[in-house]
């Protein structure tokens, strides 16, 4: 998937992404769910506000690469 975000903090500032990719469980995800994806992915605190714009689903292998066992135990 592929979207523009921006998400502000409570504690001031806020973080932009354009074009963000991000695997998501399933075919397709409202805004809502995407925006709690997000910061969770991102281990995000303290968020006061999520806007997701130009939501496009692209089909492509995960890339993340799965740890290694036992690795940062």
């Amino acid at each position: 998937m592929l979207f523009d975000f921006e998400i502000t903090f409570s504690n001031g500032g806020d973080l932009r992404g354009r074009d963000f990719r991000l695997d998501i469980p399933g075919a397709s995800i409202d805004e809502a769910a995407l925006a709690r994806h997000v910061i969770d992915d991102m281990r995000l605190l303290m968020v006061d506000t999520v806007w997701i714009d130009n939501i496009r689903i692209v089909e492509e292998a995960h890339k993340r690469v799965a740890p290694l066992a036992g690795a940062g135990a």
